[in-house]
């Protein structure tokens, strides 16, 4: 396609971008690649972009990019699931943990503009999760990065939206508190892939397409988010020490030791905790003993009584830096099958 002939979409969330800047630096991209005028949709607290990548698409955007918080990418991503258009990432909330996973540039406004004119297409896989009420009703939604289940969903919808927009993460800390009020276990019975049921008692379940959380935590130290599976853990603590053992987990040995050659070896040799589960596959169904909390990519979408995820392995396109496209993650099988 000649260069006149493509357009960009820029699906941005207006709290959370420096939207003057962010027109500045679309226009010089623009220009310097020859690009039709960009077609501008912000979105609204009623729709995070969801409907304007639909309405993107069906405009003939060659390139829908999403400016904003994990919400605005989850959104923009669940608009073109199916469409075939990529999505360009341009960071600007608390986690942007889908840039963090493709190890893309956070805080450098410019060049990720740049990427959505100039970068080249990667294909990932997108999370489609099946949320049931306790009435019957059933909507469906995509998510990029993880979704979760109990404890963990609850600490979101407990955090105060005014403060996080003032602290950043930080504003989650009252959100766990208010949420460890109580017994917070709850029981799931599940089933995965082909496998037989089974009961299990958590206080938090997530599934996860992408491993590394805000901070440098590598909570899932398998995931690969063009692997076509899931990476599933189960956290349940018995009091103190549980939640000591999962820290020390999460925080040492996936975060340190997970790092290295020499630490790997180390792992091989120590045995698992009860406190955490890990489990793997392309579909998983969670039916839990109540209405409870669920997230998906840090939303709170509400209490649920049942989850049915399932893998759209590469189904999202996302464009990448041309000079980077070598070194982001990808999963072995991803690897083999690149062209020499």
């Amino acid at each position: 396609m000649p260069a006149s002939d493509q357009v960009a979409a820029i699906v941005y969330n207006p709290i959370k971008v420096e939207e003057d800047r962010l027109r500045r630096a679309v226009a010089d991209s623009e220009r310097k690649a020859g690009w039709t005028e960009s077609r501008w949709y912000p979105t609204t607290e009623e729709d995070p972009g969801a409907g304007m990548a639909k309405q993107a698409v069906e405009d003939g955007a060659t390139v829908v990019v999403a400016a904003g918080g994990d919400g605005t990418i989850r959104a923009v991503s669940e608009g073109l699931r199916g469409a075939g258009v990529p999505i360009a990432l341009i960071p600007s909330g608390t986690g942007n943990l889908l840039a963090r996973n493709l190890r893309m540039s956070l805080d450098r406004l410019e060049e990720s503009v740049d990427t959505a004119f100039t970068g080249v297409d990667r294909h990932i896989d997108l999370g489609v999760a099946e949320l049931e009420r306790e009435g019957g009703d059933r909507e469906t939604h995509a998510f990029v990065v993880m979704a979760g289940i109990g404890l963990d969903a609850a600490m979101i919808a407990n955090t105060d939206p005014g403060l996080k927009k003032k602290v950043g993460w930080l504003a989650y800390v009252g959100g766990i508190v208010r949420s460890l009020k109580g017994d917070n276990r709850i029981r799931l019975r599940f089933k995965l892939d082909d496998e037989p049921s089974h009961s299990l008692r958590v206080n938090t379940v997530l599934i996860g397409n992408c491993g590394l959380l805000t901070g440098n935590i590598l909570l899932l130290p398998e995931a690969a988010v063009d692997d076509g599976l899931f990476d599933i853990v189960a956290l349940r603590p018995d009091g103190p020490i549980g939640w000591i053992q999962i820290l020390w987990k999460v925080l040492w040995e996936n975060g340190v030791l997970r790092r290295s050659d020499l630490g790997r070896k180390i792992l091989s040799h120590t045995k698992e905790v009860r406190t955490l589960r890990y489990l793997r596959g392309k579909r998983v169904v969670f039916r839990t003993d109540g209405p409870r909390a669920v997230q998906l990519d840090g939303d709170a979408m509400g209490d649920v009584v049942a989850v049915r995820a399932s893998v759209e392995a590469g189904a999202l396109t996302v464009r990448v830096p041309e000079d980077k496209a070598d070194q982001l993650p990808a999963s072995d099988a991803a690897k083999e099958a690149q062209p020499a």
